[in-house]
């Protein structure tokens, strides 16, 4: 079997973090690559309910969302799990005891705590907002659902009670600056490819991932061929087997052109 399967991070892979930007040149690249018989899928941190318009519309065959919680193929979905609705309250209520604010994120909608003083969560939420497209509520809404959620901790004794206590439920997923992905047991970005090429019966050998930032790591490792954006976080750098050009310098076409792809 000689089709391979692609999987491409979005922030800082083929949306650029300087212009908010997905370049003609990685558009192109994508296409060609799936004109030559291969396999396009996103793998992301972010959850279903944060894709864009301008992410789908590429035409991508399928997606892992919510590092591992949520798999579709060619609009079937194929998995998805959500953290157990009867936990919800207390997580909530632990978040807010050890002052941890949060974005938790669901399949169908993300949801924001009523006060927030992290001004990068207000950032997001704002350009959510402006975008128009996500479905946002709070953390006291009816029917709250969610797969993963991030959160940044104002202490580090705070956090480390926090961990404590859902360590064995969670992993937490450090981003950098006190920021943490926390997402189910058993889920990330390397289990869903994991499950994608056994539900496709794709090789191993035939694998390909391309990332920039520490939540791409476990995929980066489990690839047969991992890829980092010239502008990946130094440990990126020092894992993959290819470093490309800079998400602003055509550093996907580059890749794929490295490897034969396109």
């Amino acid at each position: 079997m000689n089709n391979k399967i692609i999987f491409f991070d979005i922030d800082g892979t083929i949306l650029s973090h300087r212009n908010n930007k997905i370049s003609d040149s990685t558009i192109s690249a994508i296409k060609q690559a799936q004109a030559n018989g291969h396999l396009a899928f996103i793998n992301t941190g972010r959850t279903l309910a944060e894709l864009e318009d301008r992410i789908t519309e590429i035409g991508f065959d399928g997606y892992v969302c919510g590092c591992g919680t949520y798999i579709s193929h060619n609009d079937s979905v194929l998995l998805q799990q959500a953290i157990d609705v009867d936990t919800l309250p207390t997580l909530i209520d632990d978040l807010r005891k050890y002052e941890m604010e949060a974005i938790l994120e669901g399949t169908s909608a993300i949801y924001y705590d009523k006060v927030s003083t992290q001004p990068f969560i207000k950032k997001i939420k704002d350009k959510q907002v402006f975008g128009g497209k996500t479905n946002i509520q709070t953390w006291d809404g009816p029917d709250i659902s969610i797969d993963k959620f991030c959160m940044w901790s104002k202490y580090d004794d705070n956090f480390q009670e926090f961990h404590q206590k859902y360590e064995n439920e969670f992993e937490f997923i450090g981003r950098g600056n006190h920021f943490y992905e926390v997402v189910p047991k058993g889920y990330s970005k390397a289990s869903g490819i994991e499950f994608l090429i056994n539900h496709l019966d794709i090789p191993h050998d035939n694998t390909y991932a391309i990332g920039d930032s520490t939540n791409d790591l476990s995929m980066l490792t489990y690839a047969k061929y991992s890829i980092g954006m010239g502008n990946s976080d130094d440990i990126i750098l020092d894992v993959v087997s290819y470093v490309t050009e800079d998400v602003d310098k055509d550093g996907v076409e580059m890749a794929l052109r490295h490897y034969g792809i396109i």
